[in-house]
């Protein structure tokens, strides 16, 4: 198992990249909430914790873990907000928050070759935005709560400081 040992939550902070001025997207599944929901714990509160501000970070939510590709390309698109009150378009990078649970059928390969498939797309485009993929894609609900805030850490949080990691690259283009 590629997560035994290892803490998924557990970040340097100073050895990270200034993220204090980052705009950071998040679209969430809705689909096992439960998992998805603190996947999007661990990652907000690791972006706050380095510096970015709540009113910096955006979250859209989706039905299901397919639906993630459409999100985020709407997301790679928008405007948003910025503290003058008028909008600029374009996020730093945008995390995928998503859970894939295996059943009796195809359905999950299928689903997860989409998603992956898709996300890769979104990173190949002109846009530019980095899209991170946090989609957990276990055997067992009980694999997905322990990468998602049990014994493993919180995946969430690896992917909020990939994330911070990505969009400085993108910057220093």
């Amino acid at each position: 198992m590629a997560t035994l040992g290892k803490d998924l939550s557990h970040y340097d902070k100073e050895s990270l990249p200034d993220a204090t001025e980052m705009r950071i997207g998040i679209v969430v599944s809705e689909w096992n909430e439960d998992i998805t929901e603190n996947l999007f714990k661990g990652a907000y509160k690791t972006l706050l914790d380095c510096g970015i501000d709540a009113d910096r970070i955006f979250r859209m939510d989706v039905p299901g873990s397919f639906e993630l590709i459409y999100g985020c390309k709407n997301m790679q698109y928008a405007s948003y907000p910025v503290k003058n009150g008028k909008l600029r378009q374009g996020l730093d990078a945008i995390i995928a928050i998503g859970n894939v649970i295996r059943g009796e059928t195809a359905h999950f390969d299928f689903v997860c070759q989409g998603v992956t498939s898709g996300i890769k797309d979104l990173n190949l485009n002109k846009s530019r935005v980095p899209v991170i993929f946090c989609v957990l894609t276990d055997d067992t609900h009980a694999q997905s709560v322990a990468r998602s805030g049990g014994i493993h850490g919180n995946k969430g949080s690896e992917a909020a400081v990939a994330a911070i990691k990505m969009a400085a690259i993108k910057q220093g283009l």
